[in-house]
């Protein structure tokens, strides 16, 4: 439902800034309840004056705020789970904020005494932490076991290159799901299968047949830059798949940002831009967006309803598979605004078309019977902003039109997008049409940032005015 496996897809940095922000609210509450308890019995524990008025009130917000930006400033790329790195993050970290709450202090000359209490409160703070820190790892070790955040992974090379990825020691994060063999004819198949112990692939088989039925999250290129005029490179670089170029020639034994197990050096051939913190807070917009619109907008859909049912009786709603993130199938919420006489869900609807119904031209003119994809977004099958979802049929027809295409599946399909709101909205009779909507969602996907979202929205208001849909 909130795609995390999307949001840790290539870093941990999210889950760094999510841990930050509960460790730093520890801090805060913990000090809160010293605080009271330091004078007070229990019963005045939620007697927030008593905080207030304590010598505590503003130590406790200085020292949570400079926490926090130092969890910001200190986070890594991938979790680390053991005792050096809660010393290195917390403590250090802890440490700092309190120097930096003292400085703070002596210039604008705040009195604060520094007693015993104040040893005893800064000891059970930093136990606080140990908890939260333990905490944590079993939070990051069961979000793994329970394949949230995992990354489904296919690997792509010859056999050779494989056995030396699979020889390797990974952190469970990673997950091989299948393979790709390269040199795949020259090998003995039944020795393969029975030494891999999952599904092999050559590189005449349908990708997009293996990247749906796998969940693919990522593909592996072993040796990348060998391959790039391989026949099965040509085939996966289609794809929306985020896609790495791992060197097994260069080992270097070091730690760094670009390593994969510590190890391997890899670079992105394709990746998308989504991921990260940045597209936590897309999910958190599009879901109280969402909330919001369907609250506003209820009257409107239940008397769309109604005049449906007048017309042309049940049922009010159709459901279409759709194409979303990495190719993955979904049946999309509409409005019916077509005859049941003549109903095809395969067939584009034009302007003046003789199949709809007279209160489906009016709710197709407004983009009323799109309403109900809302409830897409609330699951996790959309977004507000994104390519516009096509049936599962025109995505097949036009990736064989344009190479590119399918590349438009980096990220949730949405409501509208950067071609909507610049007039390509409605039906795509023409193949140039199509190919003018594909720029400018690929633009979209290149040059995404969460303002650009906040654009979109505001501007869709003015494109349903200027630009009616068919």
């Amino acid at each position: 439902m909130f795609k995390l496996e999307k949001v840790f897809q290539n870093d941990d940095t999210g889950y760094y800034l999510f841990i930050g922000f509960i460790k730093s609210s520890f801090l805060l509450i913990f000090i809160c309840i010293f605080s009271i308890l330091e004078k007070n019995s229990i019963y005045d524990l939620f007697n927030f004056e008593i905080f207030k008025n304590s010598d505590y009130f503003l130590y406790s917000i200085t020292i949570s705020i400079s926490f926090f930006f130092i969890c910001i400033y200190s986070r890594k790329k991938i979790y680390q789970k053991n005792f050096i790195s809660f010393l290195k993050d917390d403590v250090v970290g802890f440490l700092l904020a309190n120097i930096f709450t003292f400085f703070i202090f002596f210039v604008f000359e705040i009195n604060f005494e520094i007693d015993l209490l104040t040893l005893y409160l800064n000891v059970y703070l930093l136990t606080v932490l140990g908890i939260l820190k333990l905490y944590f790892n079993n939070l990051y070790q069961n979000l793994i076991n329970k394949n949230i955040i995992q990354k489904n992974i296919m690997l792509v090379g010859t056999y050779d290159e494989i056995q030396k990825i699979l020889k390797e020691k990974f952190d469970k994060i990673y997950v091989f799901k299948c393979c790709l063999i390269t040199d795949f004819k020259n090998q003995d198949i039944r020795y393969i299968r029975s030494e891999l112990k999952f599904p092999i692939f050559n590189d005449d088989e349908d990708i997009r047949s293996i990247l749906e039925y796998h969940s693919l999250g990522q593909i592996w290129v072993i040796n990348g830059k060998d391959k790039k005029k391989n026949k099965a490179f040509n085939k996966i670089i289609q794809f929306s798949v985020d896609t790495l170029d791992v060197n097994l020639k260069d080992n270097v034994n070091l730690k760094g940002d670009q390593l994969l197990g510590n190890k391997f050096k890899y670079e992105f051939f394709e990746y998308s831009r989504f991921y990260g913190v940045n597209l936590f807070i897309k999910i958190l917009i599009d879901k109280i967006f969402s909330i919001i619109f369907l609250i506003i907008s209820s009257p409107i859909l239940l008397i769309s309803c109604i005049f449906i049912y007048i017309e042309d009786g049940f049922p009010i709603l159709f459901t279409q598979n759709r194409t979303g993130w990495d190719g993955r199938r979904f049946k999309i919420y509409k409005l019916r605004s077509l005859k049941k006489t003549a109903f095809d869900k395969t067939q584009q609807v034009t302007k003046n078309d003789q199949r709809l119904l007279n209160i489906g031209k009016f709710v197709r003119r407004y983009s009323i019977d799109e309403l109900p994809q809302f409830f897409n977004v609330l699951n996790g099958d959309m977004s507000i902003v994104g390519p516009r979802p096509h049936m599962v049929e025109h995505d097949i027809h036009y990736s064989n039109l344009f190479f590119n295409f399918l590349k438009r599946h980096k990220c949730n399909p949405g409501l509208t997008g950067w071609a909507q709101v610049n007039g390509l909205r409605g039906a795509t009779p023409d193949p140039s049409i199509m190919k003018r909507r594909m720029e400018f969602d690929l633009w979209y996907l290149n040059n995404w940032t969460i303002w650009l979202d906040i654009y979109i929205i505001f501007k869709t208001f003015y494109a349903l005015i200027k630009y009616k849909g068919d």
